[in-house]
C-alpha cells in the first residue's frame, strides 16, 4: 500500500509541470463564448447599458472573471431560472439525466421528465413536419432538432469555470499575468 501511496505523490508531482494546462484550457474555452455574446451584446449597446447598467469591467484575470461571474449569476437568476436547469430540453424521459433525481423524489426533476414527454412530442411532430414539407436531410446533417429549453445549465456551468479561474488565475507560462508577476516579483 505504501509503494502506492508514493507513486501516486510521484504523479502528482509529475503533473506541477503542466499545471498550467487547465487555466489555459479554460480560457481558451471560455473566450470565444464571451467574445461571441459580447460582440452581440456591444451591437445592442444601448439596451444592455439598461440591462446590465454598468460597462466598466475589469483588468487581469482574477478581476476579470468577478464581473463576468456576476453575469452569469444575474443571467441564470433573471432569464433562466424559471426554465429550470436543463439548457436544451431533453426529448426522451428515459435518458434523461432527470431520471436518477425523480427517483430519488426531487419535485424539480419530475417535472423535468413531464416536460420531457412533451419535448418528445413536439420534436417528433416538426421531424414529421419538416420531412413531409421540407428537405429533412438537409436540414439535419449538421445535427439534430432540439428544443431550446433555456434553462440555467450553461450559465451555472460557465459560472463554475469562472469560479476555478478566480481561484487559479491564468496559469503559467501562456498568461500576462504570470509573466507581469515573475518580472514584478
Amino acid at each position: 500500500m505504501q509503494g502506492l501511496v508514493s507513486l501516486f505523490n510521484l504523479f502528482i508531482h509529475k503533473l506541477k509541470f503542466i499545471d498550467w494546462l487547465g487555466p489555459l484550457a479554460l480560457r481558451l474555452y471560455l473566450a470565444p463564448i464571451f467574445i461571441a455574446v459580447g460582440a452581440h451584446k456591444f451591437a445592442n449597446f444601448d439596451d444592455m447599458i439598461a440591462w446590465f447598467g454598468n460597462a466598466d469591467w475589469g483588468l487581469a484575470t482574477r478581476l476579470l472573471v468577478i464581473p463576468l461571474m456576476i453575469t452569469m449569476l444575474v443571467a441564470a437568476g433573471s432569464a433562466h431560472w424559471q426554465n429550470g436547469w436543463f439548457a436544451i430540453a431533453p426529448g426522451d424521459a428515459q435518458t434523461s439525466t432527470a431520471t436518477v433525481l425523480a427517483a430519488v423524489g426531487i419535485p424539480a426533476a419530475e417535472r423535468s421528465l413531464q416536460n420531457s414527454e412533451g419535448v418528445g412530442q413536439r420534436v417528433a411532430a416538426a421531424k414529421s413536419l419538416l420531412r413531409r414539407h421540407g428537405n429533412y436531410s438537409w436540414l439535419t446533417e449538421k445535427g439534430s432538432f432540439v428544443v431550446l429549453n433555456n434553462g440555467i445549465e450553461f450559465a451555472v456551468t460557465y459560472l463554475i469555470m469562472l469560479l476555478s479561474l478566480l481561484f487559479t488565475g491564468a496559469g503559467r507560462w501562456v498568461s500576462a499575468d504570470y509573466w507581469i508577476a515573475r518580472y514584478l516579483g
